[in-house]
Parts: C-alpha cells; structure tokens; sequence
C-alpha cells in the first residue's frame, strides 16, 4: 500500500486542494445568494446545475481522456473551474451563476474520473479497497475544511471566490509535476437503466433517492441555515458536521451491511433519517441543530455506497462494471433533482420545507424496500459483494473502467 501510496500523493494532495475549494464554493454560494435576496426557486436551480454538469462530465470525459491524456484533462478542467467560479463573484446573476455552476459539475467530474482511474491503476485488488478509503476520507477531509474558510472573509464581498479559485488552481501543481505515468483506459460496455429496473429495482431507486438526499443537503444546506438565521459561523459549523458525520458513519454501516441484508438495512437507515430529519419540525431544535446536522449526515451521506453494494448484490460479477455508470446517472439525476424540491418546499413552508423534503424521500424508500421484500427474497449474506467506501466523487468509479496498464500517455 505504501508503494501505491508514494506514486499517487499528488493525486491526493490536488484531490485535497479541490475538494477544499469545492467545500467552499458550495456554501458560499448558498449564503451569498441569501444575501443578494435570490428566490428560492433559482437557488434551486444553480445547485440544480451543479449535479446537471456533473452527469454530462461523467458522460464525455473518458472519451476526450483517452485522445489527450490524463494530465492535459486534469489541467484543463482545473483551469475551467477556477474561471467559473471567480465569474460568479464577478457577475452577480441568477442565469450566469446556473451556467457556471453546470461548468464547475462538468469540470469536477471530469477531474474525478482521472483521479479515480488513475489511483485505479495503482493499486491491485490486495489493496485497492484501503486505497479508496484514503482517498474518500481525503475528499471528505477537504469538503468539511472548506466549511471552515467561509468564515476566512465577508461573503459579500468577492474575496471568498477568489480563494476558491486559489484552491483550484494550486490543485494543479502536484499534479502536473508528478512523474508517475497515467493510465490509459476505454470505456466498458454499459447495462441501461431499463435493464437495471427488471434485475435490480430496489438498488435503482435507492441510487436515486440516496442522490435527491445528497443533492438537497449540500445543495441548500447553507441556504436553510441562512434562513433560519444562523451565522455565516453557524452555517459553516452547521454545513462541517453535516459532512462529518458521513465520512465517520459510512465505514460502520458498510461493514454491518456485510453482515446482514442490506435491503432491511437500507429501509431501517432511511427510516432512521426521517425520524431524525422530523425532529426540527415537530419540536425547537435550535440548541442542538449542530448535533442534529451530524446525525442528519452521517445517516444520509453513505446511503449511496449501500445503494450501490445492493445493486450489485442483484447483478451478475460480469454485469457490475457495466452497471456502474448507469447508477451514477440515476444518482446524478436524483441530485439535479434534490435542490430543486427543497427550493418549492422551502417557498411553501419556509425551513421546515428542507427536512419535509428529506421526510419524504426517506420514507417513500422505506415503504419501497418494504413492499420489495414481499416481491423478491433477499440475497444470502454469502453471497453479497464487499461493501466498497463510496467518495464524494461518483463520476465514474474505478471499477467501470478498463485500464490499459501496459500504455502509458
């Protein structure tokens, strides 16, 4: 592991830097728009957009990787990034603030599939488990450190996007003076959503209420916060434990979903947030909201990794790497998705409207996840796949894609 780790530091030294700007970037974008009075229903669609991009990043950057390379990938959609967001400090609009949010998705999830292939292809199967929860507790680590620089200057002013885009920029410089080779790779044949539905539905609708969660919690997150009138301190405290509690969460819940139907595991995880996602709503919470974001988050955040070993219980070994990309976009959908519902919810009931959304979610999987196991037994504990740590970056995970190890770019 030691080797493996020596040959990818740089990796993970830009993975750390970005994810710390992206932190960032998120909740300040959500404060910064309570500040500029934007209405709810646009707030919803610039995180919308975010999610949007994401899904066509994951879609077109494999091919343009394997014309140009990792490297020059990795450069160029830093670069883009770190442009999209000083023009939202710039130009202070709803319209281009939803078109440079699609380009951040799209240039982020570009840099996370030649992140993930890359570490991939540095590892063997002895280790790659390990390797992928550094790299998870990685970008957890830089996505909460980035809550904490929201309080580094006034949010109205633009000196906070500016050390976004330092963030971004200085990703670059590992990277770019690595002399480790990268990997080539080609994409691997898909299975469509239509057949994921017949041979896993259960998985399939996890993945998309695990992205509707996902996307409503670090989408507007910041937004409900500065509703409710919490502090830009508050609000970053508020937006760390929310993540906090997912990176500490994720790695006992997968090792009890190795010990027990993850189907029953998955219904009680989503019963479990509603339950606590109830409790602002029905009793004043503000004296334990930061403790209640933990809990919140650390339920919430590994459902998609769970979403994803279930599935993959279902499938075949030979269909799960073509599965893969097809589980992403559903998640993707379902996080476009997630802002945007709490924005309505949130104009009809105000901050209640953000965990009504999360009630609702949850809930509906729970009575689905009921009524499958009157449909379809579950899958003996011996024979389930290996519970794998999910990042925060899903664009296209390591295993749906073939590498080339013998060529170099």
């Amino acid at each position: 592991m030691w080797t493996a780790f020596k040959s990818s530091w740089a990796l993970f030294a830009g993975i750390a830097l970005i994810m710390t700007g992206n932190g960032l970037q998120g909740s300040l974008l959500g404060v910064r728009a309570s500040l500029e009075s934007f209405d709810s229903q646009a707030v919803g669609l610039i995180m919308s957009a975010f999610y949007v991009g994401f899904i066509f990043g994951s879609a077109y950057t494999p091919q343009i990787v394997r014309s140009v390379g990792h490297i020059r990938v990795f450069a160029a959609w830093a670069s883009l990034a770190s442009a999209a967001v000083l023009l939202h400090g710039v130009i202070v609009e709803p319209a281009v603030w939803v078109g440079m949010r699609f380009v951040t998705g799209f240039a982020y999830a570009g840099m996370y599939v030649v992140a993930e292939s890359w570490l991939n292809d540095r590892s063997d199967n002895t280790i790659r488990g390990a390797i992928m929860s550094l790299y998870m507790v990685v970008q957890y680590a830089g996505l909460a450190m980035g809550q904490l620089f929201l309080n580094a200057s006034d949010p109205a002013g633009i000196t906070l996007f500016i050390l976004v885009s330092i963030f971004v920029s200085l990703a670059l410089v590992p990277i770019s003076l690595s002399s480790s080779p990268a990997p080539l790779f080609d994409a691997s044949e898909k299975v469509s959503i239509r057949e994921l539905l017949k041979l896993t539905p259960f998985g399939l609708a996890a993945c998309a209420i695990a992205g509707l969660t996902t996307g409503a919690l670090l989408g507007m997150g910041a937004v409900y916060s500065q509703l409710i009138g919490l502090s830009v301190q508050e609000t970053s405290y508020f937006m760390g434990m929310l993540i906090l509690g997912g990176v500490i969460i994720q790695l006992p819940l997968g090792r009890l979903s190795d010990r027990m139907s993850r189907r029953a595991l998955l219904v009680i995880e989503a019963l479990l947030a509603a339950s606590i996602a109830a409790v602002p709503i029905f009793m004043d919470a503000s004296e334990f909201l930061i403790p209640l974001a933990f809990g919140v988050g650390g339920i919430t955040l590994p459902l998609y990794g769970l979403a994803v070993a279930h599935a993959n219980d279902d499938l075949r070994p030979e269909q799960m790497v073509g599965a893969s990309s097809a589980l992403v976009l559903v998640f993707g959908l379902g996080a476009a998705a997630g802002p945007v519902l709490v924005s309505f919810a949130m104009d009809e009931a105000g901050g209640n409207g953000f965990f009504a959304v999360l009630i609702a979610a949850n809930v509906l999987l729970a009575v689905y996840g009921l009524y499958r196991m009157t449909r379809r037994e579950a899958v003996p504990v011996d024979e389930m796949t290996e519970f794998k740590p999910m990042p925060i970056g899903v664009a296209v995970p390591p295993e749906a894609l073939d590498i080339d190890r013998e060529t170099r770019d």
